[in-house]
């Protein structure tokens, strides 16, 4: 097995949300890392991930939203100050792949599937290894205790349920 590492500057976190049932958020946390072991990357059926997101590093453009956001009405950063992926399972060949996996929000683990794509892999002009991958999944946020939420006077509800979360890394070879 060999060990890999997280290239941040060519790597984002993202997630989406419906706004007022009619837009939608999008954000980021600036502040994540990961740990991935493979036998093979061109096989990620060997592989194994493990991400860990910064929750006090969220950014979605709006100091009053990211701070709601950091507060007990939603994340709790105080008490739980990181969000974590660990890859329990991949299926899949060629550029495409189910990464199953725990993800744990505010003490809570669930399972939860990426859809992950592999892009391939090059040399950076410094010489070293670089691959390059995009996955999606959604989750229902009421399922990991974010539930906070306003009654719109129209109808519908101010924050949906449904989260996309989007990941586009690169990782290299472990210095």
């Amino acid at each position: 097995m060999a060990n890999f590492t997280l290239d941040t500057a060519h790597s984002s976190i993202q997630f989406e949300v419906k706004h007022m049932m009619v837009s939608k958020v999008k954000g980021q946390f600036d502040s994540y890392k990961a740990d991935v072991t493979a036998e093979n990357l061109e096989d990620l059926t060997t592989a194994t991930f493990h991400f860990s997101f910064d929750v006090a590093s969220i950014n979605t453009k709006n100091d009053d939203r990211d701070n709601h956001l950091r507060s007990a009405d939603f994340f709790d950063v105080e008490q739980y100050p990181t969000i974590t992926f660990k890859s329990t399972s991949i299926t899949g060949s060629g550029s495409d792949y189910a990464v199953t996996g725990d993800l744990t929000i505010k003490d809570v683990t669930k399972p939860v599937t990426f859809e992950l794509e592999y892009n391939g892999h090059g040399k950076n002009p410094w010489g070293v290894e670089v691959y390059g991958f995009e996955g999606e999944t959604k989750i229902n946020r009421e399922d990991f205790g974010l539930t906070w939420n306003q009654a719109l006077e129209t109808g519908g509800v101010l924050v949906g349920k449904d989260i996309k979360i989007k990941l586009e890394f690169e990782i290299n070879p472990a210095t």
